[in-house]
């Protein structure tokens, strides 16, 4: 149970459903040492990451939709059923349609409003605390979260900062009322966005009213590669990372009231071990309770801790009673953290 005091925040969910997709093509790092300037030991030393996926053939919307038709069909429910669809992406295929328009049709949720949040690597996090005040309003009873990425596309591949550490995936859940309560902790930090950005190309516009170039803030765009592709402050991002981290989880357990022996299962953003290493010791967390599987998939942003909660509740690892903990943390600078009971 959670302490008393939590009565009047009865916003707690709970999955029904999970499901995930990951693309076939295995890309390791000594393929990555073929065209990088980089190793194995290089790589794996600094990120914990062995290998990613990579969607060589298939869009985003495409992995979105596999991953939610697995949420529904795990969660029994029929599509009909859904009444709102949320979809986490930074990579969308399509300015619009919005991605979940794209899986409200694919899964048949005849019934469901749909919009997405791009809120980065946090994207989960932050549809999942949005579910939760939808379902609080009493209008709607069954949700589906999804958060999908295909990050190849942005990566500059003769840039080893960022192209070792991302992969493509998607994940997603079925959430629906529970009555115990849930707690949320969410931050931005704006004035840090040139940590971690990728730029809207505009350049095949052929208005005769626009300029060469579009309007960004002096002294980000540099060269041809930063307009096109995702651009990274490793540095500036590492430090931001592991303080975001253990400030969620801190300030999300403050509000609930718990401490950090009282949580079952902490899922982190699967950013790197490095990172999760430094947040999980600053904190004093017993690593078994940490779940990491980055060393196989990479860093997939917004798609990293539903793909976890996905491969958890195939395993049996997600039971009735657990206090889960569920932390990211993003480009925007973005950050949050979400404790509930199952």
């Amino acid at each position: 149970m959670f302490p008393s005091g939590c009565e009047d925040r009865m916003r707690g969910i709970k999955i029904i459903g999970a499901g995930m997709y990951v693309p076939e093509t295995v890309i390791s790092n000594d393929w990555l040492s073929t065209i990088l300037d980089t190793n194995d030991e290089w790589i794996y030393s600094r990120t914990g990451i062995r290998e990613r996926r990579i969607s060589v053939d298939k869009p985003n919307f495409w992995m979105a939709e596999q991953a939610a038709l697995a949420a529904v069909r795990d969660s029994g429910i029929d599509p009909s059923e859904i009444d709102l669809v949320l979809a986490a992406t930074c990579s969308p295929d399509y300015y619009y349609p919005a991605l979940s328009c794209l899986v409200q049709h694919s899964v048949g949720a005849v019934n469901a409003a749909a919009f997405d949040i791009n809120s980065a690597c946090t994207g989960f996090i932050n549809a999942l605390d949005t579910a939760s005040r939808f379902l609080e309003d009493g209008d709607y009873r069954n949700i589906l979260v999804v958060a999908s990425e295909r990050l190849a596309p942005h990566c500059d591949y003769t840039d080893r900062t960022a192209s070792i550490l991302f992969g493509d995936g998607a994940g997603a859940a079925v959430v629906t009322k529970s009555g115990k309560p849930m707690w949320s902790y969410l931050s931005a930090k704006g004035d840090y966005f040139n940590a971690l950005y990728c730029k809207t190309d505009h350049s095949r516009s052929n208005c005769p009213l626009l300029k060469d170039s579009d309007a960004y803030p002096e002294g980000i765009i540099d060269s041809e590669a930063k307009t096109h592709t995702l651009q990274m402050n490793g540095k500036a991002v590492y430090k931001f990372a592991v303080d975001a981290m253990q400030t969620a989880v801190t300030k999300v357990l403050e509000k609930s009231g718990l401490h950090t022996e009282d949580i079952d299962l902490y899922i982190p953003h699967q950013a790197n071990a490095r990172i999760i290493e430094s947040a999980v010791k600053g904190l004093k967390l017993p690593e078994d309770k940490v779940y990491v599987n980055l060393e196989k998939r990479g860093n997939t942003s917004s798609a990293c801790i539903p793909t976890c909660l996905a491969e958890l509740k195939q395993a049996g690892r997600i039971k009735d009673g657990m206090k889960i903990c569920l932390v990211g943390f993003g480009a925007g600078l973005t950050s949050g953290a979400i404790v509930f009971e199952q």
